[in-house]
């Protein structure tokens, strides 16, 4: 029996089925959809003023503060522990919820729950260390899509239980205290992995037989498009060393360090990479501010004292509407390289007039729609970026560049609460905030039509001066290639 239990611990079945479980109950929360009408309703008796001003703005600090800590802190421990932190971190936001009154309490909660974001990564890298590479493809989709589906299922569930059943908004919070609940519970079962990323790497037999700097494609891209759905949060990769684990551990904090850096230096000298990754920190930061305060706009057109709520049915609607559109863009053969750049300014223009008929429309039901549009947009586009980013890069590199982009996502979000939310900046309204957010889509939108047509342009002389070199030269094969290797830069 002892045998067969560590025959199991030690196969990828064992700790995906663990994870996945992680993943689902970690996710069942149906009382997200619902929170701004639970804090503004007689159980907490909050201001819309206090929750938009004083309350949900602590979250994008709160992240913003621990992420980078924690993606260092991540890697050192070796996952498992960071992901108990995220469940008690989970267990206590609920507590809180439900028993926790006041403005103070409710900043404690997104504090907390900021530390739940920023522990997210652990959740994705975690399977990197105990499940081996040919598996990583597989194990991937399932954890991805796991909580997809229950994000999903949350939704749904919660609306059915609002609308058809007239269950208040604090049973929804109990539900989802007895999920995450059972998170993390299961995780305290999770096997302990040996290796790590950075700081516990341990050579394996593949990693001898490759050069140190190569970057490996990620195998079987355009065969199989669950690589593009999986890769949304993904952080996958082990840096392999046989030295490192060798070194005190000061000297090997230092040197990943400044390997860190020598990376993430060689990885944005490509300036495809370069604006791909800018168009992901510039729209994930609006992205992760309309997430915030939507539900705040919703209030504003149709007081959810006075109407039908209908958030959770627009949550499952959209996050499915995304996953489709991800799904469906493997099956678009399209020259990201050509014609990158003017998808995302074409996408980008999309965003920004969602935003503006969130902001104009006086309709509950067209707020609803614009809000469809604009996250299915997004999750379809952040699908594309992922891939364009990943497929040329090694995992190692790939992890710090989702790191740093990430973090400057969340940088430029913190200006922007900090001016547009903040009471100490400009406190605007909340109908005025996403003129404000569609106004920033409108520029990300004309930055990349301007890079976007520069590079056609540039396509084109290249295409004509080839032409030219082609006519007066025999060494037309040469000067194709050249011309190709020169295209591939812009």
């Amino acid at each position: 029996m002892d045998c067969f239990q560590t025959s199991l611990s030690n196969s990828w079945i064992y700790p995906t089925i663990l994870l996945c479980l992680f993943g689902f109950f970690s996710m069942m929360r149906p009382s997200e959809p619902f929170l701004i009408p639970y804090l503004s309703g007689p159980s907490k008796n909050l201001t819309s003023s206090e929750i938009t001003n004083e309350v949900l703005p602590v979250w994008t600090y709160s992240y913003l503060a621990l992420l980078l800590p924690v993606f260092v802190l991540t890697d050192y421990v070796r996952y498992k522990p960071v992901i108990v932190l995220q469940g008690v971190s989970f267990v206590t936001t609920w507590l809180l919820l439900l028993f926790g009154q006041g403005v103070k309490v409710m900043q404690v909660v997104e504090f907390v729950f900021g530390m739940v974001s920023a522990t997210e990564v652990a959740y994705y890298a975690y399977i990197y260390s105990v499940v081996s590479p040919e598996h990583y493809q597989k194990v991937s989709g399932y954890c991805r899509s796991v909580t997809l589906v229950a994000y999903t299922a949350a939704s749904v569930l919660a609306q059915l239980l609002v609308s058809l059943a007239n269950v208040s908004y604090f049973y929804l919070n109990v539900i989802s205290l007895v999920s995450v609940s059972i998170a993390l519970s299961v995780s305290l079962f999770l096997p302990m992995p040996k290796k790590s990323m950075f700081f516990h790497a341990k050579p394996s037999k593949e990693a001898l037989e490759k050069t140190s700097g190569q970057d490996a494609v990620l195998e079987g891209a355009h065969e199989d498009h669950k690589a593009l759905h999986q890769e949304l949060v993904t952080i996958p990769g082990y840096r392999e060393s046989s030295q490192q684990s060798k070194l005190e551990p000061g000297n090997a904090v230092l040197r990943n360090l400044m390997q860190w850096f020598q990376d993430l230096k060689e990885c944005y000298s490509s300036k495809r990479l370069f604006y791909w990754s800018l168009w992901w920190a510039l729209s994930t930061a609006g992205f992760n501010q309309i997430l915030n305060y939507v539900q705040i706009l919703w209030d504003d057109k149709a007081p959810f004292q006075d109407s039908s709520i209908y958030n959770g049915a627009v949550e499952a609607i959209a996050t499915f509407g995304g996953a489709v559109a991800s799904f469906a863009v493997g099956y678009v053969h399209v020259d990201w390289d050509l014609l990158g750049e003017l998808a995302l300014a074409v996408f980008s223009v999309v965003n920004a007039g969602a935003l503006f008929l969130m902001h104009y429309t006086l309709s509950i039901w067209l707020c609803y729609a614009g809000y469809l549009v604009f996250k299915s947009s997004y999750m379809l586009l952040i699908t594309i970026a992922i891939f364009q980013i990943a497929i040329n890069l090694s995992m190692e590199r790939y992890a710090l560049v989702f790191g740093i982009n990430t973090f400057l996502a969340l940088v430029i979000q913190t200006v922007m609460t900090v001016i547009v939310v903040d009471q100490r900046g400009l406190n605007l309204p909340v109908r005025i905030q996403f003129l404000v957010y569609g106004s920033y889509f409108a520029v990300i939108a004309g930055v990349f039509l301007v890079r976007g047509v520069y590079v056609l342009c540039a396509a084109r002389w290249q295409k004509e001066a080839q032409r030219t070199a082609t006519a007066q030269s025999p060494a037309g094969p040469h000067s194709e290639e050249s011309g190709h290797t020169l295209s591939t830069k812009l």
